[in-house]
């Protein structure tokens, strides 16, 4: 893909968006040269203008489509897009499409949600619509035919078009005609994952969105040409998109562009949470697609100022570890006139450098050989309303313990787990309890291939339904039988500090073989737990860690084990016939890690991952700090991606200032081939020298103060 080449189709060329998102006080304000001047201060390529829905910015036909308080008789919409046009830009028309005013209510009834008891379902004034009435087959095709005769904008994208949650029903008319005719069932009472009404309405549901993302697609093109497209807006986060029932493998497999609304993070997940994401998405997408995000300029977070300028330092953080997961940045502002400037000079800088540097970061493939498996079913159907403690936080352990070693990781599907090794070496299973056949199949090929798995929890233990088996399906993989009981919890901390509940440890066990297992931790024969543990049979295996059970912390003279070893198996390894490496965790070290950043736990996570990928290394970054690694290839030459992420405010957003950290010593394994002496510094502008030394390669990075990339070949 080369982006700079007018002849492709603007979704393959357009890296680079802006959005001033409207409010209906801006038709009396807005300053189109500002804005004008604006675009062109951050080189972009496209802009996304806010047209109708809930709010529309022009003078729609349709009465009952509500127009901007201050409109009037304006083409606000239509005057923005005339600009963008002048100044060559692409031009998405923005829709927030999924409710309405009372007066459309009043008039059409039959078009919205209703809650069990008939009222509709109403939020801040709006009543939602629902997805299979006429408001979204009539009303909103009839608007989005109008926006395009009007204006031709290249497509249209949709903030809200995904209607109710995961937690709410609609039981108007036609969803009850339609739920019963296609499955043969009652809509459920409640959203009780014990019923099966309510696990069929959850995949009915999922089923229902893309048949709107089809239809909406069909309109769009139909009315503005095959590369007028509709692209609903995205979150990067599974488990949103679980909560709002957008199956996020199957709308990559439909779009062709991939609109990211990922704006905040949480206080427990740092900028690589970005970086995370366009990994994930590009696995589900292809690395040739492009990934724009709507990057927040303004105070996102907990809690939100929508109108306050967010920290330079956060926007660049987060922006440049979304570069470094393949991801297109896309300035957006609430509103057009700001008390609150400096919002304007937080994108310029960004945008320019990713203008001056995008040859680097577009058409080439990532070098990392560890995946970490999810899927979106299991978030639904294993993880049900507990799916933050019981799939996220394993997750989250994991990715986390990959990050602070330097060990670059790639999100894979469960359903495009490689047949063979030959990309990826080692595959990570935290608590992905709900596996189906299919794809347990899958995992075996890959291990047969000499592929090395480490799984923990309850890793196959239920099946696509989240029924539970009697053994793990992938028992004659794991060497392990599960006795379906388990110790301890995956709750938070007791409210009170004296509670010895969690209050345990695991105990090591060093046998011929395990070093590698216990790097940086040779003087403890203990580690800190405080976890679920679940019980299980693992034959002839010895277990490298056992279960040392709960004994009081409080008060000081009663904080003595009394069962000093349970010999309950915590971490089981073996060999594989194919030579591939194996471990399994009962201990969910994993969940601990990512909800308490246990270092420990950490450092165990980490040197399992080595041990299982065996030293085959993709990359080696030695030096002081908490930095992002990520390697490329680009044809002959390679690409190294490193974010320094230590700063204050990581686990506590928004981080306010940088704090410059180095020298770093990174050596890449590279081809024969590539004889560099010089690596270029993309960031500081400069090359430094390089040594070679067999297939490795050798350079230094003295400073390091937000991010740099470094350009081999």
């Amino acid at each position: 893909m080369n982006t700079g080449t007018e002849s492709r189709p603007w979704y393959e060329r357009t890296t680079r968006w802006a959005q001033t998102n409207l409010t209906e006080r801006d038709p009396s304000v807005y300053d189109a040269e500002l804005w004008r001047t604006q675009w062109r201060r951050t080189k972009v390529q496209g802009v996304i203008v806010n047209a109708g829905g809930i709010v529309a910015y022009y003078p729609s036909r349709f009465p009952l489509h509500h127009r901007a308080v201050f409109l009037n008789d304006r083409d606000l919409y239509g005057e923005i897009v005339e600009l963008a046009r002048k100044d060559g830009l692409a031009v998405l028309a923005r829709m927030d499409s999924n409710r309405a005013s009372e007066d459309m209510f009043v008039a059409h009834p039959e078009w919205f949600a209703r809650q069990a008891d008939g009222e509709p379902y109403v939020v801040d004034g709006r009543y939602i619509a629902c997805l299979n009435s006429g408001y979204y087959e009539d009303f909103l095709a009839n608007v989005l035919r109008e926006i395009i005769e009007r204006s031709h904008p290249d497509g249209i994208t949709d903030n809200s078009w995904s209607g109710l949650s995961r937690h709410q029903i609609c039981y108007c008319e036609h969803c009850r005609s339609e739920f019963a005719q296609s499955e043969h069932l009652d809509l459920p009472k409640s959203p009780s994952w014990e019923t099966i009404a309510y696990r069929r309405w959850v995949e009915w549901s999922y089923r229902l969105r893309l048949k709107l993302w089809d239809f909406n697609s069909s309109v769009t093109s139909g009315a503005g040409g095959p590369e007028c497209l509709w692209i609903g807006m995205n979150s990067g986060d599974p488990l949103r998109q679980a909560e709002h029932l957008r199956d996020l493998k199957a709308i990559c497999q439909r779009t062709r562009i991939f609109m990211l609304d990922f704006q905040t993070r949480p206080a427990h997940r740092g900028p690589h949470n970005n970086r995370e994401a366009g990994g994930l998405l590009h696995e589900l997408l292809g690395w040739e697609r492009l990934i724009p995000e709507s990057m927040a300029m303004y105070s996102a977070g907990q809690p939100t100022f929508r109108l306050a300028s967010k920290t330079t330092a956060e926007v660049r953080l987060w922006a440049f570890e979304g570069m470094a997961g393949g991801i297109s940045p896309w300035w957006h502002h609430i509103g057009s006139a700001h008390d609150d400037k400096r919002q304007y000079d937080t994108s310029p800088p960004i945008f320019s450098w990713h203008k001056q540097n995008q040859d680097v970061l577009y058409e080439r493939q990532p070098l990392a050989n560890v995946g970490i498996v999810w899927s979106q079913r299991n978030i639904d159907f294993y993880g049900r309303d507990h799916a933050e403690e019981l799939i996220a936080e394993p997750y989250w352990g994991v990715a986390n313990a990959l990050l602070t070693s330097r060990l670059p990781f790639l999100p894979i599907h469960a359903d495009d787990v490689p047949d063979n090794c030959s990309r990826l070496k080692v595959l990570w299973l935290p608590n992905v309890g709900a596996l189906s056949a299919e794809q347990c199949a899958r995992l075996r090929s890959f291990a047969a291939s000499g592929g090395s798995i480490i799984a923990s929890g309850e890793t196959s233990l239920y099946d696509e339904w989240g029924e539970k088996r009697t053994d793990f399906e992938l028992a004659d993989l794991f060497g392990v039988h599960s006795h379906r009981r388990h110790e301890g919890s995956v709750g938070l901390r007791d409210a009170s500090w004296e509670t010895w509940d969690r209050h345990t440890y695991l105990r090591l066990h060093r046998r011929a073989g395990s070093a590698a297992l216990f790097t940086s931790l040779d003087s403890t024969e203990i580690l800190p737990f405080g976890g679920r543990l679940e019980v299980v049979d693992t034959g002839s295996d010895k277990p490298m860690a056992t279960w040392v059970p709960p004994f009081p912390m409080y008060p000081p003279e009663a904080s003595w084990m009394r069962e000093a070893d349970s010999g309950m198996p915590a971490i089981v390894t073996r060999t594989l016939d194919s030579g591939g490496r194996f471990a399994y965790l009962a201990a969910d070290i994993d969940r601990c890690f990512g909800r308490d950043r246990t270092p420990d736990c950490g450092t165990l996570l980490a040197n399992l991952t080595r041990w299982a990928v065996a030293d085959d290394l993709v990359i080696d970054v030695a030096g002081t700090g908490l930095i992002d690694v990520q390697s490329y290839r680009q044809g002959a030459r390679y690409i190294v991606h490193l974010v320094n992420l230590n700063h204050p405010g990581l686990w506590g957003p928004p981080i306010a200032e940088l704090s410059a950290v180095g020298p770093f010593v990174v050596q890449l394994p590279i081809a024969g081939h590539c004889a560099a002496e010089q690596v270029e510094l993309r960031v500081h502008g400069a090359s430094v020298p390089a040594t070679r030394e067999g297939r490795w390669l050798r350079f230094e990075v003295q400073t390091l103060v937000d991010h740099e990339v470094a350009v081999i070949g």
